[in-house]
């Protein structure tokens, strides 16, 4: 009888970490083995309802080592939500959590903000800017995130328009 050697899907020397985008509709969220995306979800459900149960299959199945998320612009209460549970994450479970700008994630098109009011980005600043009409912008998960540029703040960056 022939005997195989079953790897340990959780070796220790891969890193495991986990890109949270939750500034808009749908959620979505990578597991990455050594940077490379291995694993994706997404989600119509609200984000307070959603993300706290993901990452928590996550955490249980995967050695998360760091967490990305993005940081702003977008929902005022998805970062804030998102930005509180992974701090609690991090002082529970000491896993290190980081920001990204949304902007890195959808080729830096516009991004809802409130009404017919979009974040733009303009080089190195970001405004807000009425759009009259409907911008489906499109966010993904990269295969890699060897080369994602990690803000060096990681607390949310709202960017909150005028109203």
């Amino acid at each position: 009888m022939r005997r195989y050697k079953v790897e340990n899907l959780q070796n220790p020397s891969h890193k495991y970490s986990l890109l949270i985008i939750s500034i808009s509709s749908p959620l979505l969220i990578g597991v990455y083995k050594d940077n490379i995306l291995i694993e994706s979800i997404s989600s119509d459900i609200k984000t307070s309802e959603a993300l706290l149960p993901i990452i928590a299959k996550y955490i249980k199945a995967y050695d998360i080592e760091s967490i990305i998320y993005t940081r702003g612009p977008g929902s005022y209460m998805a970062i804030k939500l998102t930005y509180i549970i992974l701090q609690t994450i991090e002082i529970i479970h000491g896993i290190s959590c980081f920001g990204c700008s949304g902007f890195r994630l959808n080729n830096a098109e516009p991004i809802k903000a409130i009404g017919n009011l979009y974040f733009i980005k303009e080089k190195e600043t970001i405004i807000t800017k009425k759009i009259d009409y409907d911008v489906k912008t499109k966010f993904t998960l990269p295969q890699s995130i060897q080369n994602l540029i990690i803000d060096k703040e990681s607390t949310p960056d709202y960017n909150l328009p005028a109203v």
